[in-house]
């Protein structure tokens, strides 16, 4: 089957499946944004693209900030990233640094759900007092156990999960006579959830009363004004 084909036919599952829930999480994301609260995202190697692609984007929400720890990230060494990611206690020190509040939204991408880091993050995250959600596939629940030493996996730490329903080891394609399953789609289908959830979420603040704060493409004329107030009204809490 044709890679495209087949994540056409997840995300139209996806669409069957999560429409309802994503609508609910949305109504709970725009609360806490019309309080004055701020998204973080945050994941390790590829996961960490998926936590980066939201973030001062054009025709995206604005209170939006990814957790960036550079040895969790690809750039310094794809290999030493995932020895870090299976690491106890490896995000501490980082996390000290971290500004999330009571009524914050974290989200915490980890396709398998069971390494330390994300765990970790996710943990830190409630007991800051913040509305952690696990973006994962459930696939892995029943047949990985977690590294983590409490024995929880990230499913059991967050306040909510949205299943990716990506196949155990991410691959969605098979060939004859190719030896094992090819084409990852984690990266694809988290960003989708990902901004079909803050597209749920402007319309929730908008039913709220709320004008929703979306930024504008710096490549339209007139847009440097409207980009530069919203930054303006953000800029404690998030570096731009």
């Amino acid at each position: 089957m044709n890679y495209l084909v087949k994540v056409a036919e997840q995300l139209k599952n996806l669409e069957l499946s999560t429409h309802c829930q994503l609508t609910t999480i949305s109504q709970t994301v725009a609360e806490y944004l019309k309080q004055g609260q701020i998204i973080h995202l945050f994941g390790c190697g590829h996961s960490s693209l998926i936590a980066q692609e939201p973030y001062y984007r054009a025709g995206g929400l604005v209170p939006v900030r990814p957790i960036l720890i550079e040895s969790l990230m690809l750039h310094q060494g794809a290999l030493q990233s995932s020895v870090n990611e299976k690491t106890v206690d490896y995000v501490h020190d980082s996390l000290a640094n971290e500004d999330i509040r009571e009524g914050d939204i974290l989200i915490v991408i980890s396709t398998s759900g069971r390494n330390p880091a994300p765990i970790d993050v996710a943990m830190f995250g409630q007991e800051r007092g913040a509305y952690v959600i696990g973006l994962m596939s459930r696939e892995y629940t029943q047949s990985q156990p977690a590294r983590h030493p409490s024995g929880k996996r990230l499913e059991e730490v967050v306040n909510v999960v949205i299943d990716t329903q990506v196949p155990v080891g991410d691959a969605v394609l098979e060939k004859e006579g190719i030896a094992q399953a090819f084409a990852p789609a984690s990266s694809v289908i988290g960003t989708v959830l990902i901004q079909d959830l803050f597209a749920k979420t402007i319309v929730s603040l908008k039913e709220l009363g709320v004008d929703p704060p979306i930024f504008q493409s710096g490549n339209i004329d007139g847009s440097e004004q409207h980009n530069k107030t919203l930054v303006e009204k953000y800029k404690d809490r998030i570096q731009f």
